[in-house]
C-alpha cells in the first residue's frame, strides 16, 4: 500500500487497521450523504508537515512565532472562499460543523435566548435547537416542521417565528431531500428582526456548482463543513454575507472572536491547507459538471428505488439526498435495512423520517447520497443497478419487524445477524457490488 511506509514500520497494527478501512472503501459502495472522497492532493495537504505548527490567534495577529507560512495558508483558504461564496468574511478555523454552529449562538445570541430550526425527526440537525444538544439546553428552542408531504412548512414557521420572536432563525439540515427556501426565511427573519442563519454543510458544494440556490444574498451569516459535496477534509467556516454586516458592522469580528478566543485554541493549520485545494478545485469548470452530476445520479437513484417499489419521503429529490421510507415493511425497520446494505457492502445511515413512529435510534428510514459514487465516476447507469440492488436487500430483510418490548430486542437481532449472513441472496448482491466498483476505482493513480 503506497504511501504508509512509515506507518507500517512504527505500527503494524494501525497499518492493518488503514489497509482495511481502504479495502472496504474500495470494494463498497459509499452512499452516506456526508461522506465523500478528497483528491489525493487534500490528502496530502491534511498529511503535511504543517501538522507540526501551532498559531493560535488570526493570520498576521498570532500568539506565536514562525507562523508567516501558516499565515499565508489561510489568507489563501479565506480569499479562495470568499471568491467561491461572493462574501466578504470567512473565517476558515472552526474544527468542524458544530463547533461552526455553536460559535454562531455566541456571537449572537444569550443564554435563554429563543431560536428556532427544523425540528431533528422532520431531518433537522441537532445543534440547530435539538433537546440533547448544548443549544437545546441553553436556548429556547422553538422548532418548525415538515408538512405531510414532507416539505418545509414555511406558512408554519413564519406564525412561530411571529410569534416567538426569535433572535437566531436556521434554515438548513440533516436529512432534507428538496432545495431550501433560503429567500422565504430570509423575508421571515426580516419581518420579525431574527438573524438568519444558513447551514449549508451538506450543499456547499452543490451551491458553488451552480445546482442549489445560493442563501448569501438572505442570510446573516452562512456556515458550512467542507468534507461533504465540497470534497474537502473534514473542517468548518463560517461566513458573514453583506447582509449581515449591513444589520451588524460588527458582526465578522462578532464571529471571529466566538470561535478564537471564544470556542477554540490553535486551529489545525493542516487542515486549513486542504480546505485552501478544495476551494481551488471547486472553483474550476469540472467542479460544475460533477455537481451537476451528483444531482442527475440522486434523481437517478430515488427514480430506481421507486420503479423497484420502495416509498421515498417527499417522493423525490432536488440535491444529493435520497430518504427512503420503510413503514410499509413495519415501525422501526432501519437498522435491519442499514445492516443488511452493510454485509453486502452498501454503506448507509438508518434515519428517522418526518412522524416516524419509532425512534432516532431505531428509525423507519434510510438516507442515502451520491457525492462519493459520483467521485468514483458513476453515472445514471450505475446509479440504475444501485437502486435496483438497495431494494432487493430491502425486500430480503422485508420479514424482520422490531420487538415492541425492548428486552427483547437485543436476543432477536442477534438471530437476525446470524440469519443474513448466511442468506445466499444477499452474498449475491454482495459479489455484484464488489464487481461494480472494480470498474470504478477508489484512486486510479495509486492502483486502488
Amino acid at each position: 500500500m503506497k504511501g504508509y511506509e512509515y506507518v507500517e514500520k512504527a505500527d503494524s497494527e494501525l497499518f492493518s487497521i488503514i489497509k482495511g478501512e481502504l479495502g472496504r472503501q474500495r470494494e463498497g459502495l459509499e452512499m452516506i450523504p456526508s461522506e465523500n472522497f478528497t483528491s489525493l492532493a487534500v490528502m496530502q495537504a491534511v498529511g503535511s508537515i504543517l501538522t507540526n505548527k501551532y498559531s493560535e490567534g488570526y493570520a498576521g495577529r498570532r500568539y506565536y512565532g514562525g507562523n508567516n507560512f501558516i499565515d499565508m495558508a489561510e489568507r489563501a483558504a479565506m480569499d479562495r472562499a470568499k471568491k467561491l461564496f461572493g462574501v466578504p468574511h470567512v473565517n476558515v478555523q472552526p474544527y468542524s460543523g458544530s463547533p461552526a454552529n455553536f460559535a454562531v449562538y455566541m456571537a449572537l445570541c444569550s443564554p435563554g435566548d429563543t431560536i428556532m430550526g427544523q425540528n431533528l425527526t422532520d431531518g433537522g440537525h441537532l445543534t440547530h435547537g435539538w433537546k440533547t444538544s448544548m443549544t437545546g439546553k441553553l436556548f429556547n428552542s422553538v422548532p418548525y416542521h415538515v408538512k405531510p408531504d414532507g416539505y418545509i412548512d414555511i406558512d408554519e414557521a413564519r406564525k412561530l417565528a411571529k410569534e416567538n420572536k426569535p433572535v437566531l432563525i436556521w434554515v438548513g439540515s440533516t436529512a432534507y431531500t428538496r432545495e431550501f427556501p433560503f429567500k422565504e426565511f430570509g423575508e421571515i427573519a426580516d419581518e420579525t428582526g431574527a438573524y438568519l442563519a444558513a447551514d449549508i454543510s451538506h450543499i456547499s458544494g452543490l451551491v458553488v456548482g451552480g445546482v442549489h440556490t445560493s442563501p448569501v444574498k438572505y442570510a446573516h451569516v452562512v456556515t458550512t463543513t467542507t468534507h461533504k459535496t465540497l470534497r474537502g477534509p473534514r473542517g468548518a467556516m463560517i461566513m458573514v454575507t453583506e447582509k449581515g454586516i449591513a444589520k451588524d458592522p460588527l458582526l465578522s469580528e462578532k464571529i471571529d472572536k466566538a470561535v478564537f478566543p471564544g470556542l477554540q485554541g490553535g486551529p489545525h493549520d493542516h487542515v486549513t491547507a486542504g480546505i485552501a485545494i478544495a476551494l481551488l478545485e471547486a472553483s474550476n469548470a469540472e467542479f460544475r459538471e460533477y455537481a451537476k452530476q451528483i444531482v442527475n445520479n440522486s434523481r437517478a437513484l430515488a427514480k430506481a428505488l421507486k420503479d423497484n417499489g420502495i416509498k421515498l419521503v417527499t417522493d423525490g429529490t432536488d440535491n444529493h439526498m435520497v430518504l427512503i421510507d420503510l413503514t410499509p415493511f413495519g415501525k422501526g425497520t432501519g437498522i435491519f435495512v442499514q445492516e443488511a446494505l452493510d454485509l453486502v457492502g452498501i454503506t448507509t445511515n438508518k434515519n428517522t423520517i418526518p412522524n416516524d413512529p419509532s425512534s432516532a435510534f431505531y428509525p423507519s428510514g434510510i438516507r442515502l447520497g451520491t457525492p462519493a459514487l459520483t467521485t468514483r465516476k458513476m453515472k445514471e447507469k450505475e446509479m440504475a443497478e444501485i437502486g435496483a440492488m438497495i431494494s432487493e436487500v430491502v425486500f430480503a430483510v422485508k420479514g424482520y419487524v422490531l420487538p415492541e418490548a425492548k428486552e427483547h430486542r437485543g436476543t432477536y437481532l442477534a438471530s437476525f445477524r446470524e440469519s443474513i449472513a448466511n442468506d445466499a441472496r444477499l452474498k449475491d448482491i454482495k459479489k455484484r457490488v464488489v464487481d461494480l466498483c472494480e470498474r470504478f476505482p477508489l484512486y486510479p493513480e495509486l492502483g486502488v
